[in-house]
């Protein structure tokens, strides 16, 4: 059954309170404008946006960390950032939510990940980003996994999470691995496409539907094309679980090759479906630092993503509500 008692969630939440769990990737800054359109611009037949919020936050490896922050664990964060304001900014909410920031490297030739998102009447109108995507210096790499090694011995699990913006080259990935295999330290995985076939062997393997099939080459459109593609993931990268997000289809965990757990969605109103990945992955990774087994580990992690989906913007999932939530679709 894909179920969960609101007294086990708690329990497994209490349970994970407190255990350190690194994240490496890439991270962002995310600028939201919010506000209204009443006239089209004469310039150009587009909408004027008269802006009544702005509000900056945690993007792309940084919101894994908040939603870490959120649930209760001690996140660490490990990444480059420019040696600009916006690295600056970043660096503070991450230490702003508790995060430790001696494995965010600042670098002077690179620019900070910024997207900023315009909102009028809870819709995007647009979104424009500032960044570098080419992969980092030899010695950046060094710098990074040497941070992360120094870590490495206190950790439960380490999230590697991919955006394709050049931090997680494959002497990073191999070389986290590597670390990680030597402490017997867990390792989740959210793929992106240049080096979806690096991470071999990991605990568990999270792309999302469309990652799946840009990586795989094909087009899945019925449930025998899915479960063929998990059989080829399998077959090709062997990780201990396969977790397949699949929008409204909910999500798949395939706990081997041949046993599959459907679960179905609990997004009750899907408003916005920015950092839904984000909120699984570090659900799942909490959960199981706090006992869940993995079916457990992928249901609470399909009401967090239900939550998230609710919310305009990309928003950490909070401890609280989630059990608040299971309790009342219960």
């Amino acid at each position: 059954m894909n179920h969960i008692e609101p007294s086990r969630a708690e329990q497994i939440l209490n349970s994970a309170r407190g255990k350190q769990i690194a994240v490496v990737g890439d991270f962002m800054l995310d600028r939201h404008l919010k506000g209204t359109v009443r006239r089209i611009s004469p310039e150009a037949p587009v909408p004027v946006v008269e802006i009544d919020t702005e509000t900056t936050g945690l993007g792309g490896a940084g919101n894994v960390v908040q939603n870490l922050a959120s649930l209760g664990v001690q996140p660490h964060a490990f990444g480059l950032i420019g040696d600009d304001a916006a690295g600056q900014v970043l660096t503070g909410l991450l230490q702003s939510v508790g995060a430790p920031t001696d494995g965010m490297i600042a670098v002077a030739e690179r620019k900070t990940t910024e997207k900023m998102r315009i909102i009028a009447h809870d819709q995007h109108v647009v979104r424009a980003d500032r960044e570098s995507v080419e992969e980092i210096a030899a010695s950046d790499e060094q710098r990074l996994l040497d941070a992360f090694r120094a870590i490495c011995p206190s950790l439960g699990a380490v999230i590697l999470q991919d955006y394709n913006k050049g931090v997680l080259t494959r002497r990073v990935i191999e070389g986290t691995l590597e670390i990680a295999k030597e402490h017997n330290v867990a390792v989740a995985v959210d793929p992106k496409f240049h080096h979806f076939f690096s991470y071999s062997h990991v605990h568990l393997f999270k792309p999302n539907i469309k990652e799946m099939e840009l990586a795989l080459g094909v087009r899945i459109r019925e449930d025998s094309q899915f479960l063929e593609a998990g059989h080829e993931l399998f077959e090709r990268l062997a990780p201990e679980y396969l977790l397949v997000t699949r929008g409204e289809k909910g999500m798949t965990l395939f706990h081997d090759r041949d046993r599959v757990q459907h679960i179905s969605t609990h997004a009750m109103n899907v408003h916005d479906v920015s950092g839904a990945g984000d909120t699984v992955i570090a659900t799942f990774v909490v959960a199981e630092a706090g006992g869940a087994s993995p079916s457990e580990a992928a249901i609470l992690a399909n009401y967090a993503a239900g939550i998230v989906c609710g919310e305009v913007g990309v928003v950490p999932v909070d401890r609280q509500r989630l059990i608040d939530v299971i309790a009342e679709r219960n």
